[in-house]
């Protein structure tokens, strides 16, 4: 009985990073960022950014595109989250998440990681855990 109780937690704990990791490695990354251009640093705000730096699952830029949200009266987080899940974005990079942002990320689907620093540092830490 002990032997299955020991196996099911560590089944438990195991499933999250596994799912965590096939996020990272079939879909797009997306970093808040408050700059255009490389080396551009992980903005502190994921809702009201001014950027996103999207990257393919191997870590290579593929695009920057302005964040339409950033200046919404509200909402923002809500919005900018399904933004992102229609451009196929998978993980999402920030230093903060609104609890609006966080539910609607959750809810597509979408994984999230909050990290300082610069942006294709991040998405280097990000793609080490496929």
């Amino acid at each position: 009985m002990k032997k299955i109780l020991y196996w099911g937690l560590i089944l438990t704990l195991l499933v999250p990073v596994v799912a965590g990791a096939s996020d990272v490695s079939s879909g797009l990354i997306a970093v808040a960022s408050d700059e255009k251009t490389q080396p551009a640093n992980v903005s502190s705000e994921a809702a009201r950014c001014e950027y996103y730096m999207i990257f393919d699952s191997e870590g290579k830029l593929m695009d920057v595109i302005d964040n339409p949200y950033k200046d919404a009266s509200g909402g923002a987080g809500t919005s900018a989250a399904n933004f992102l899940g229609d451009k196929g974005v998978t993980v999402v990079i920030a230093e903060s998440f609104g609890g609006k942002m966080t539910s609607a990320m959750k809810s597509k689907g979408i994984t999230f990681y909050e990290l300082k620093g610069k942006a294709d540092d991040a998405v280097k830490e990000v793609v080490k855990l496929k």
